[in-house]
């Protein structure tokens, strides 16, 4: 399946999101990044794109964010990349761009704001996408709504970051390229990944579970993930092995079971409340509304993985695994970054 930008593709009269992301964080974490390019697209309006900021850090406190949005005039598809935003573009092997926001565009307390951020990056890695769906064909079907893929699931990333005037030296930073685009947002997900544990090298980690609109019903946690063990990649969930997977969230933590075939992934991440970033992700179809998201970058995970046919292993990343909760509730505390989508 080829990895392209889709929404150069969507009729005039249909909704669309989109978004191109990036995830990395420094060695022995603690700090990390998080960088995401998207398109969203209400029916029968232009599109618009934003570039959406996240610098992580466990020691300094609260994270700093920025996000910036622009008309259809500053999207494109470049040549040899994936996609431009303003002033950010994205593509196999690179990720470089830049944004300003007025100081008046967001608040000191409760949400720390960045006014200024630019990034050159490098990035290499497993080239094997990781297509989380389990047919090509269901990538340009109408259903699910949702499709993502991951086309550097564990990559290193090197290169420049300043913030605000502070320069990050970004050398052997593990993390993940990701994409996915749909016509609406799951009614609730959860993205739980990890990269770089030190105690295996060559494991990485990345599942989600989405419970979606059925009419008036709510489906239950429909999980699918990758578990790349010892360079075996063991896909995990799916619809066949809902009944047997179990999903535990809050927003600041997420208790899990995730069977395969011959293997199961038992896990937990989480992080204190004031490492979290929080967004709004507004539906493209104006009937979906709003959601609250939470993310962090910076988040402790552990995993037990059990086969029949080795012992248990035991695998802890900590400060440096992903977490993040969307859904409609709005009393979860953390600090939502004052910036609109859609």
């Amino acid at each position: 399946m080829e990895e392209r930008a889709r929404f150069a593709e969507v009729a005039a009269k249909a909704g669309h999101y989109e978004s191109f992301y990036l995830k990395a964080c420094r060695p022995g974490g603690g700090r990390g990044i998080w960088i995401r390019h998207t398109v969203h697209k209400r029916p029968g309006a232009e599109a618009t794109g934003s570039i959406w900021f996240t610098l992580f850090d466990r020691e300094a406190g609260a994270p700093r964010a920025a996000k910036v949005t622009v008309p259809a005039s500053g999207l494109s598809v470049p040549a040899d990349g994936w996609v431009r935003v303003a002033e950010a573009e994205i593509g196999p092997g690179r990720a470089a761009g830049s944004l300003a926001v007025e100081a008046s565009a967001g608040v000191a307390d409760p949400a720390p704001t960045v006014t200024r951020a630019a990034w050159s990056l490098r990035f290499d890695g497993d080239r094997r996408p990781c297509h989380y769906l389990p047919a090509d064909w269901l990538y340009e079907a109408p259903l699910p709504r949702t499709k993502f893929v991951a086309p550097f699931p564990d990559a290193a990333f090197d290169g420049t970051l300043e913030v605000d005037g502070e320069t990050v030296e970004i050398a052997g930073w593990p993390g993940m390229i990701g994409h996915n685009w749909g016509t609406e947002h799951a009614e609730r997900w959860t993205w739980l990944e990890g990269t770089g544990f030190a105690d295996s090298p060559d494991t990485w980690f990345d599942a989600g579970a989405a419970r979606v609109k059925l009419g008036r019903r709510i489906s239950p946690w429909v999980p699918s993930g990758f578990l790349s063990l010892d360079g075996v990649r063991h896909r995990l969930g799916g619809l066949g092995r809902i009944r047997s997977s179990r999903i535990e969230e809050t927003p600041t933590g997420c208790t899990f079971l995730l069977p395969g075939k011959d293997i199961v992934v038992r896990g937990h991440v989480e992080a204190p409340q004031d490492a979290f970033v929080g967004w709004i992700y507004a539906d493209p179809n104006p009937k979906g509304g709003d959601h609250h998201t939470v993310n962090c970058s910076v988040a402790d995970l552990e995993l037990t993985v059990e086969s029949p046919a080795r012992p248990a292993r035991h695998l802890t990343l900590p400060g440096a695994a992903a977490y993040e909760l969307g859904m409609r509730e709005t009393d979860h505390g953390i600090p939502v970054q004052p910036f609109p989508d859609g």
